[in-house]
C-alpha cells in the first residue's frame, strides 16, 4: 500500500471522526459505552475490531451508505470496510469514548482534508456535529497529566458552569441548581444518594477509565435530575496482562496551616491553625485475560491510611481520627460471542473511622485527658451486571441490573451519659467545654438501591429509534436520636428580657433577670422507608438532510414514596418530559455547527421526606430561660458545662412531629404537582484549525414548583377554625388535603386550599381574625453565556479555557437552603408560612456571576511535563436575614429587619424595613491555582514509571466562601455582632506526590 493512499484514507476518516456523517442519524450512546457511525458505499461491509479483546462486530451499510455500530465498550478499535471482497480503504485506528458517537466516513464524499490533522494513528477532531448536549469528556490519561485531586467532584469542577457549594454540607451546583439535584452513574449504575440527594458512592480514583460531565441537554435516557450528570466508566482487562502499583502521599507537613479567625474584639471564634491532615494511599491493580479473546478481568485494591486531627471552634477539644479503609473494585467482561457481551462491575467504598476526643489547651498546644470516642461507618458494596445483545445490524439491546448500598452509622462512647450542648457566639462561654460529647446524634441508616433497566436502539433508514425502561427500588432502614439522658440536645441563645423566642405554642418571652434562653430538643425517629421510581422513554433521531439533524424524545417518570408501613405517601406518575434538539453542519464539512436543545427534567422526592414526615417523627422542643452555666464532672474526671434551666417558657412544641404517623391524608397534597425544570440551550462551535476549536452557547433554565412543608392554619371555607397543620405540598398552588368540610372541627372530607391566596390565618394584637394570606410561588431562573476554547493534546501540549457569565435569580434555591445551612432536602424553612419567603426574590446562593477556568499540560521533554489548573470565580451574594416581619408575629428567618419599637409585644407596632437577597454585597472572588510537575521514564518494552508532584491552591488563598448571614437573631432593633463574620474558607494549600509503576 502506498503512503499516499494511506494518508488519504486516514484523512477521510479523521474528517468524519466526531463530525456528522453524510446521512447518518444522530448518534447517542448508552450510560457506559460509545458508538461508531458513518457513511461509506451502499452495501459495503464495515468491521470494527478490538485486537486487545478479540471483539469484532460487522454491519452492512444501507442503501444510502449509512452504518451504525452502537453499545461499544470504551476503548481503541480498528475499523475496516470492504465490498465484494475488496478492501475499499485502509484500516485505521478509532477511539470510542464514553457517551459519545465517533463518526467515521469511509471513503466517498469526504471533503476539505486540510481541516484535520493526523499524527501517526491519532485521529483528532474538535467539533461533533452529531451532538446536541452540553458535555465534557475527560480521560484517565488526561487527568494523570493535570493537577486534579483524586475525587469525582474535582473532575466535575473542570466543566464550565459547575461550582462547589459554599454550605457546610458541600456538594456541587450545576448551572444554578442546588447541590441536591444531580445524578451520578458508574458503568450505568445510579450511585446517587437517594436519602437526601447530596452525595454519592465513589470508587477509588484509579478504578475509573473515563468521565463524562453532562451540564445540560442530556437525552431522555437520563432523568431524575434538574442539575447535572457525572457519568463514569470503569477500567477493564484485555488480552495482555498488565499490572501496576501507585503510591499517593500527602504528609501533614505538606499541608499549610488554616488560619484562626478573630472577631472585631480580637477574640478567636474559629480555631483552625492546629488542625492537621495527612494521607497515604497504596493502590495495586492487575488486568488480563482469563480466557483469551473471551473472558477478561480488571482488579484493584487500595489501602488508605488517614490520620487527620481537628479542634473545635473554641480550641478546647481536639479530635484525632484514624481511618484505614480497604477499598476494592473489579470488572469482569465476557465476550460470549460477537453478538453477546456480559459485564460485571463491582466496588466497595466502605469506610470506618474512629475519632478520639481529648481536652485541649490551644495556648500551650497541650492535649489533655481523653473524653470520648466517636465511631463512623460509611459506604458499602456496589455492583452491576450488564448484558448487551446485537440482534441484527440495525437492532441492539442492553440490559442492566445492579445494587447500590450506602451505610451511615454514627455513635460514641459518651452517647449514654452525655448530652450535646451548643451556644451561639453571642453567649458568654464558660472556661470548660460545653457538654461532655461532641456527637450531635446517634444515627444509623442503611440505604439499598435495586436498579434494573433495558435500553434499545433500532435504525430505520434515516431514523434512529431509541427506547427503554428503567426501575429503581430505593429502601432506607433508618434510626436516629440525640445522645445523652433523655436524648436531648441543648442550644443556648442570647436574648434580652422581654424579647420573644420562636415558640409557636406561645409564652415565649424572656423574663426579667435572664439574658438568654435554652431550647431543649428531643428528636427521635426510626423505621423502614421505601421509594420506587420508574420511567420509560422513546426518542427519534432523524437525519433530515445530510447537514441537518433533528431529534425528538419523550420520557415518562413515576415516583412513589412510601411511609414506614409501606403505604404510598407521595405518589406521582405520568410525568411527561419532552426533549427536542437539532444540529446543523453549516458548511457541510464538519468544521462548524449550530445546535440547540429544549427539554424538561423532573426531580424525585428524596427519602428523607418519607422518614421525617411519614415515619412517626418525634420532634419535641421545650424552651427555658437561660440561668447561666453549671460545671459538672464526667466519669473520667473531666469537667464540662451544662446550662442551668430557668423557668419554662411556653408549652412544649411538637408541631414538627409528635411521634405518630397520623392520618397522612391531612399531611400530603392529594394532587401533588411535580418539581420540574425547563431548559433551553443554543450554541455555536467551530474548528479554527487542525488542533484549535472554539465555541459559545447560551443556556436558560427555569425551575417550576416546589415540594415543601407548609403550616396551613386556615381554610377559605372555615376561616380560622379550619386549621389543618403541617402539609407536604406545593407552595403557591392549589393543595387538596383531608380536612374539615362542614366547619365542625372534625376532618371529614377533601378540602382544596389555593395557597396562592389563602391558608394562613392573620390576627391583630387583640386576637381579631383579619383574613388569610397565601404563599408566593417558588421561582428560580438561570441564564448563562458560555465561551470555550480548546487545543487538543498532540504529545506536546494541550489547553482548555472557559468563561461563564451567568445570573441565578429567584426566591427558591431548590430543595435545600445553602445560605441558612439547611440540608433536609425538601423540608426547608422557605415555605413554612407565607411570610418566611415574602420579599425573598433576588440572586440565589449559587449565583456566581463570573467563572473562569483554565487547564493545560506542556511536555518540556519526552520525560518531563508541567500542568496547570486555574479556577477563578466571583463570590456569592450576602443576605441579611432578619427575624419576624411587619405582617405577622412569626420568628422564622425573614427578609425584614426590625428597626424601631422592637420590644413591643404587638407585631403591628414594630417598625420593619426590607432586607432583600444580596443587599449586603458579595463574598470575595476566589482564585485556586493547581500546578504539577511529572517525570516519565520507560521501563522495558511496556512498563513506565510516572512521578507527579502536584500542589493545590499554590498561592495558599484562604478566601471566605461563606459568612454568617443572620443580621438579627432575635426581634430587636440591634443587629447581630457576628453578622457577615466569615465561617468557611478555601482549603489551604497542600502538596501531593504520586508515584506509579505500570507494567
Amino acid at each position: 500500500m502506498g503512503s499516499r493512499y494511506f494518508r488519504r484514507t486516514v484523512l477521510c476518516m479523521a474528517l468524519g471522526l466526531g463530525l456528522a456523517s453524510m446521512a447518518a442519524p444522530q448518534a447517542h450512546a448508552g450510560n457506559n459505552d460509545g458508538t461508531v457511525v458513518g457513511h461509506t458505499e451502499a452495501g459495503a461491509v464495515v468491521t470494527i475490531n478490538n485486537a486487545q479483546t478479540g471483539f469484532s462486530r460487522t454491519v452492512t451499510a444501507d442503501a444510502k451508505g449509512n452504518y451504525r455500530i452502537p453499545f461499544l465498550p470504551v476503548g481503541d478499535y480498528v475499523l475496516s470496510v470492504a465490498k465484494d471482497g475488496k478492501e475499499l480503504v485502509a484500516p485505521a485506528n478509532v477511539t470510542v469514548t464514553l457517551g459519545n458517537a465517533t463518526t467515521v466516513n469511509l471513503g466517498g464524499n469526504a471533503q476539505n482534508l486540510d481541516a484535520v490533522n493526523v499524527t501517526g494513528t491519532a485521529i483528532i477532531t474538535a467539533v461533533d456535529v452529531t451532538s446536541t448536549e452540553s458535555a465534557v469528556n475527560i480521560s484517565r490519561e488526561e487527568l494523570r497529566r493535570l493537577p486534579v485531586d483524586q475525587t469525582l467532584a474535582s473532575v466535575a469542577q473542570l466543566a464550565p458552569g459547575v461550582v462547589k457549594g459554599a454550605s457546610s454540607f458541600g456538594g456541587l451546583s450545576f448551572g444554578g441548581s442546588s447541590v441536591a439535584e444531580n445524578a451520578i452513574y458508574v458503568n450505568g449504575l445510579n450511585v446517587t444518594d437517594f436519602y437526601n440527594r447530596n452525595g454519592y458512592s465513589e470508587a477509588p480514583f484509579n478504578f475509573y477509565q473515563e468521565f463524562q460531565v453532562k451540564t445540560g441537554g442530556y437525552s431522555v435516557e437520563f432523568g431524575r435530575t434538574t442539575g447535572g450528570v457525572i457519568n463514569a466508566v470503569a477500567r477493564s482487562g484485555t488480552n495482555e496482562f498488565h499490572s501496576g502499583v501507585e503510591l499517593t502521599m500527602e504528609p501533614g507537613a505538606w499541608h499549610s496551616e488554616a488560619k484562626d479567625r478573630y472577631d472585631s474584639n480580637g477574640d478567636r471564634y474559629l480555631t483552625a491553625s492546629k488542625d492537621r491532615d495527612s494521607l497515604m494511599k497504596t493502590n495495586v491493580w492487575a488486568s488480563g485475560p482469563i480466557v483469551k479473546d473471551k473472558l477478561f478481568f480488571f482488579a484493584m485494591y487500595e489501602a488508605r491510611g488517614e490520620s487527620p486531627r481537628n479542634t473545635n471552634d473554641e480550641g478546647t477539644a481536639l479530635t484525632s481520627n484514624r481511618a484505614n479503609p480497604g477499598f476494592w473494585g473489579t470488572t469482569i467482561d465476557w465476550r460470549i460471542n460477537d453478538s453477546n457481551l456480559l459485564s460485571l462491575m463491582a466496588f466497595s467504598d466502605k469506610d470506618k473511622n474512629t475519632g478520639t476526643v481529648y481536652n485541649y489547651d490551644y495556648d500551650t498546644d497541650t492535649i489533655g485527658a481523653k473524653t470520648n470516642e466517636i465511631y463512623t461507618d460509611t459506604g458499602g458494596k456496589n455492583w452491576s451486571l450488564t448484558y448487551t445483545n446485537y440482534f441484527t445490524d440495525n437492532l441492539s439491546m442492553k440490559v442492566l441490573y445492579g445494587e447500590n448500598r450506602r451505610e451511615s452509622f454514627t455513635r460514641s462512647l459518651a452517647d449514654i451519659e452525655c448530652n450535646h450542648v451548643a451556644a451561639e457566639n453571642a453567649v458568654a462561654k464558660p472556661g470548660v467545654p460545653l457538654g461532655c460529647t461532641t456527637s450531635t446524634s446517634v444515627s444509623k441508616r442503611n440505604d439499598l438501591r435495586k436498579e434494573g433497566r433495558a435500553d434499545f436502539e433500532w435504525k430505520l433508514g434515516d431514523h434512529l429509534l431509541r427506547f427503554g425502561y428503567d426501575h429503581e427500588d430505593d429502601d432506607s432502614d433508618y434510626a436516629r436520636r440525640y445522645p445523652g439522658p433523655g436524648a436531648i440536645y441543648y442550644n443556648v441563645y442570647a436574648a434580652t428580657p422581654g424579647s420573644s423566642i420562636p415558640n409557636p405554642n406561645g409564652g415565649g418571652v424572656i423574663p426579667a433577670g435572664y439574658n438568654g434562653y435554652v431550647r431543649a430538643r428531643r428528636y427521635e425517629i426510626s423505621g423502614n422507608f421505601d421509594t420506587t421510581n420508574d420511567a420509560f422513554y422513546l426518542e427519534d433521531n432523524w437525519q433530515v438532510t445530510p447537514n441537518l439533524l433533528l431529534n425528538a424524545g419523550i420520557r415518562r417518570d413515576g415516583f412513589d414514596n412510601m411511609d414506614s408501613a409501606g403505604h404510598s405517601y407521595i405518589k406521582m406518575d405520568n410525568m411527561w418530559a419532552p426533549r427536542f434538539g437539532f444540529s446543523w453542519d453549516m458548511k457541510g464539512d464538519g468544521t462548524t455547527k449550530i445546535y440547540g436543545n429544549l427539554g424538561r427534567y423532573y426531580l424525585p422526592v428524596a427519602n428523607v421526606i418519607n422518614i421525617k414526615q411519614a415515619g412517626g417523627l418525634l420532634d419535641e422542643r421545650t424552651y427555658y430561660a437561660f440561668g447561666g452555666w453549671q460545671t459538672l464532672t464526667d466519669a473520667n474526671g473531666n469537667q464540662y458545662a451544662m446550662p442551668v434551666l430557668g423557668p419554662q417558657l411556653g408549652g412544649v412544641d411538637t408541631s414538627q412531629g409528635n411521634g405518630t404517623v397520623g392520618d397522612l391524608r391531612s399531611e400530603v397534597n392529594k394532587n401533588m404537582d411535580q418539581v420540574y425544570q425547563d431548559e433551553l440551550i443554543l450554541g455555536f462551535q467551530q474548528m479554527i484549525n487542525d488542533k484549535w476549536s472554539w465555541g459559545v452557547n447560551g443556556t436558560y433554565r427555569k425551575l417550576h414548583n416546589a415540594i415543601d412543608d407548609m403550616e396551613i392554619s386556615a381554610t377559605g371555607k372555615c376561616g380560622p377554625d379550619g386549621y389543618i397543620g403541617w402539609v407536604m405540598g406545593n407552595p403557591g398552588k392549589k393543595n387538596t388535603v383531608w380536612g374539615d368540610t362542614n366547619c365542625d372541627g372534625t376532618p371529614d372530607g377533601w378540602v382544596t386550599v389555593d395557597t396562592s391566596k389563602e391558608g394562613w390565618a392573620m390576627y391583630d394584637a387583640d386576637g381579631n381574625y383579619l383574613g388569610q394570606r397565601g404563599w408566593v410561588k417558588p421561582k428560580r431562573t438561570y441564564t448563562a453565556l458560555e465561551f470555550q476554547i480548546d487545543r487538543a493534546w498532540d504529545d506536546k501540549w494541550a489547553f482548555n479555557a472557559s468563561y461563564v457569565l451567568s445570573w441565578n435569580r429567584g426566591n427558591a434555591e431548590g430543595p435545600v437552603n445553602s445560605d441558612t445551612d439547611f440540608d433536609d432536602t425538601g423540608r426547608t424553612e422557605n415555605f413554612d408560612n407565607p411570610w418566611v419567603n415574602f420579599g425573598g426574590d433576588g440572586y440565589l446562593p449559587n449565583d456566581r456571576r463570573h467563572q473562569i477556568k483554565m487547564r493545560g499540560t506542556y511536555a518540556i521533554t519526552p520525560n518531563w511535563q508541567v500542568g496547570g489548573d486555574l479556577n477563578i470565580a466571583s463570590g456569592g451574594p450576602i443576605t441579611g436575614f432578619g427575624v419576624g416581619n411587619p405582617y405577622d408575629d412569626t420568628n422564622y428567618h425573614s427578609y425584614y429587619i426590625c428597626v424601631a419599637n422592637c420590644d413591643s409585644p404587638r407585631s403591628e407596632d414594630r417598625v420593619y424595613q426590607s432586607s432583600p437577597r444580596g443587599k449586603y454585597g458579595r463574598m470575595p472572588w476566589t482564585y485556586n491555582l493547581g500546578a504539577s510537575l511529572t517525570y516519565l521514564r520507560p521501563l522495558g518494552d511496556k512498563g513506565q514509571l510516572r512521578v507527579k508532584f502536584a500542589v493545590y491552591n499554590l498561592f495558599n488563598e484562604q478566601q471566605t466562601i461563606a459568612v454568617d448571614q443572620d443580621l438579627q437573631t432575635t426581634i430587636s432593633n440591634s443587629t447581630s455582632s457576628t453578622f457577615k463574620q466569615p465561617l468557611r474558607f478555601q482549603q489551604p494549600r497542600f502538596a501531593q506526590l504520586t508515584v506509579s509503576v505500570d507494567f
